[in-house]
């Protein structure tokens, strides 16, 4: 344990022997004048601290230094009813405030302690009880203020998250201050009753057990009593003053108390000529004209100097900025600036302002939110931040999503209506605007409130505009989900993963894959909808088979069948059945046959009439499942499964296409028509 660790334990552990253990006067003057130096560097770091976070440990030293404030008590005035002394200091401060007169001494030593507990004391209580209950009220919207940030794009996920926990340790910092006032309280209390029992207990035994008269006793206890309540209570006053200090503080400007309050009171130099009126004006009553002239004087200078040193810092701030700015769009870093990329960007027109406003209702930053939340759980991978903006030269309805720049996706909102789902049919009766589902391209219906019951208990789905951009939103990043996982992703996953397994990762990369060829395996399973969250899965099996070859295209068809479980229960039913349909060995041997083997990799290459006609087929039983509304399903042997992938990709991209090894065994795998080759 270093040494300053057991200075502080040995401190508290002495404090405590002090209320228990007789101490000589010459040790109580030394801790006497150790706790008014103690209670003078705490008054100075909180007027020098720009934020009251920069003195959190206040509230626990407010404790202690108010234990030891009253061991020294209780020490005290053991040895004044004791021996009637208690070191030169007590002695000291007691006979030049009483100065020859115990009452008015005594007076004069109320009054300071009526002034630390009415006014400071009580008053740092009250402030300290409103701070920890707004300060605890507000950390909900502090909380939601800093997630707007982060989504709009201002603050990175470090700043966010430092934000954050300054905001808890605000709340915990301000309610400890609430218990803690009750200690400088409690302890204004107390030194109110140990001055009445020294006194009183004072005279009792300074007459009956010390033989002193009642004239030599009042000066004796009167005297140290008062001079053991001021060297207890100068040092409380200047805690309380502190504890009143770091609960007002409002938030910094960049200085501390001394600086704020200088630049705040002489902000406004033409006030002081106000002032110094006033006090000159005072001077023609019978108050001392000389006097109040001379203040008016100093006053009006200070004004003078004050309001010219104003004008010459203002003048060279404006030439200042403008050169600043002339040479900010000159310089080749403010053309850099420009090349920066969001990864995602959500534009939007001024109608669908309130979609995002939030004084107006809108929530769709709290639903991006839940967006990336709900993608990284379904997904395996961290979505970028989302910057949202509007943009006047998009219609007032429409909005736009882009990824790394290039529009993916569209679409209109109207925010008076709902939109409504057509459940099919051509009973279709309900009034509206005819429209699309922007997420699924179904046939919809922009309806008005007044004919939403009707429409929902017509069959319809009927979806708030925010509901529909923030699925449209979701669908769209999924789709795009390779696009947004690069190389500086991927390593954010791998170190992720280090964590946990560093003996796994440290087998798979920088050696024999490095991560670009990893992000390549991960970026293939996203394009094709699979989730990469089980990671340790995925490193196994490249673990294993990259010894073998690095082809990422081979990597990835041997991670799929790894995933074989995820994959079922993906496309499976809840009865654990699965509809397909099946490639029959004629075109599994035609696609084997067209493929051609280079340096840099497999392709297939077929005849166009013979591509168009498996095409075709796929196309046609792929509708049967359609129609019964199920997954739509292609099942192929492992060898040519990536090849015909690449071969429907284009054309048929929501068609999954699955071997015999990504499925469980005991999957029921149910065939509802078979590719040909006409």
């Amino acid at each position: 344990m270093k040494a300053r660790d057991l200075a502080v334990l040995i401190g508290v552990i002495l404090i405590i022997v002090m209320l228990v253990v007789p101490l000589p006067g010459w040790l109580l003057s030394i801790l006497i004048l150790c706790n008014i130096t103690l209670a003078l560097m705490v008054i100075l770091v909180t007027m020098n601290m720009q934020e009251a976070l920069q003195f959190s440990i206040f509230p626990s030293l407010l404790l202690v230094l108010t234990l030891f404030r009253l061991a020294l008590n209780v020490s005290t005035t053991r040895s004044i009813l004791s021996n009637g002394e208690a070191g030169g200091v007590v002695e000291t401060f007691g006979t030049f405030v009483i100065g020859g007169n115990p009452l008015v001494g005594f007076v004069v030593f109320i009054i300071l302690i009526i002034i630390q507990f009415m006014v400071i004391t009580k008053g740092s209580e009250r402030v300290s009880e409103v701070a920890a209950r707004f300060t605890l009220d507000a950390m909900p919207g502090k909380q939601m203020s800093i997630d707007a940030d982060l989504n709009a794009g201002l603050i990175s996920e470090q700043q966010a998250k430092e934000r954050r926990e300054k905001v808890g340790n605000e709340a915990d910092f301000y309610g400890a201050m609430d218990g803690a006032s009750k200690f400088v309280k409690g302890d204004a209390i107390a030194g109110i009753i140990i001055v009445i029992i020294n006194i009183i207990f004072g005279l009792i035994i300074g007459m009956t057990q010390m033989g002193m008269s009642f004239q030599e006793a009042i000066d004796t206890f009167m005297r140290l009593t008062v001079g053991d309540g001021l060297v207890s209570q100068v040092p409380a006053l200047l805690i309380s003053t502190a504890t009143g200090i770091m609960v007002t503080r409002v938030a910094a400007t960049g200085g501390n108390l001394s600086a704020d309050v200088i630049d705040q009171l002489f902000q406004y130099p033409k006030m002081l000529f106000i002032a110094a009126g006033t006090i000159f004006l005072l001077g023609l009553t019978p108050i001392n004209f000389f006097l109040t002239t001379s203040i008016a004087g100093v006053l009006a200078f200070a004004g003078y100097i004050l309001l010219q040193r104003s004008k010459v810092v203002e003048e060279p701030d404006e030439e200042l900025e403008e050169e600043v700015e002339s040479s900010a769009m000159k310089s080749p870093e403010n053309v850099i600036s420009l090349l920066n990329m969001d990864p995602i960007e959500f534009e939007f027109g001024y109608a669908l302002i309130p979609l995002v406003d939030a004084d107006q209702g809108g929530d769709l930053l709290d639903r991006v939110i839940m967006i990336r939340r709900q993608l990284a759980i379904e997904l395996g991978i961290v979505i970028p931040v989302v910057r949202i903006r509007d943009n006047i030269q998009l219609n007032p309805n429409e909005y736009r999503l882009k990824i790394k720049g290039n529009e993916v996706a569209a679409g209109e909102l109207l925010l008076d209506h709902y939109l409504a789902i057509t459940p099919g049919g051509e009973d279709d009766f309900i009034e509206g605007i005819d429209t699309k589902e922007p997420a699924f391209g179904l046939p919809a219906k922009w309806i008005t409130e007044e004919v939403k019951d009707e429409a929902e208990l017509s069959g319809y789905t009927v979806v708030d505009p925010p509901s529909v951009v923030s699925t449209h939103l979701t669908e769209t990043i999924k789709q795009q989900a390779d696009e947004l996982l690069g190389r500086q992703e991927t390593k954010q996953l791998i170190d992720h993963l280090q964590e946990s397994y560093p003996i796994l990762v440290e087998e798979v990369t920088p050696d024999p894959l490095s991560v670009g060829e990893i992000q390549k395996v991960l970026a293939k399973l996203l394009k094709e909808g699979l989730s990469i969250r089980n990671l340790p899965v995925i490193f196994e099996t490249l673990a294993d088979f990259s010894k073998m070859t690095n082809d990422t295209d081979l990597l990835a068809e041997y991670v799929r069948q790894s995933l074989s479980a995820q994959i079922t229960k993906q496309y499976a039913n809840n009865e654990h059945a699965l509809s397909v349909v099946t490639v029959s060995g004629k075109v599994e041997k035609t696609i084997a046959e067209g493929i051609q083997q280079t340096e840099h990799g497999n392709y297939l290459s077929l005849d166009p009439e013979v591509q168009q006609s498996i095409l075709k087929s796929i196309s046609e039983e792929t509708e049967k499942l359609a129609i019964r509304e199920e997954n739509a399903v292609l099942l192929c042997s492992p060898a040519v499964r990536m090849y015909i992938r690449q071969l429907i990709e284009r054309f048929l991209p929501n068609v999954a296409v699955l071997s015999y090894n990504e499925l469980e065994p005991d999957v029921q795998v149910q065939s509802v028509g078979v590719v040909n080759i006409e």
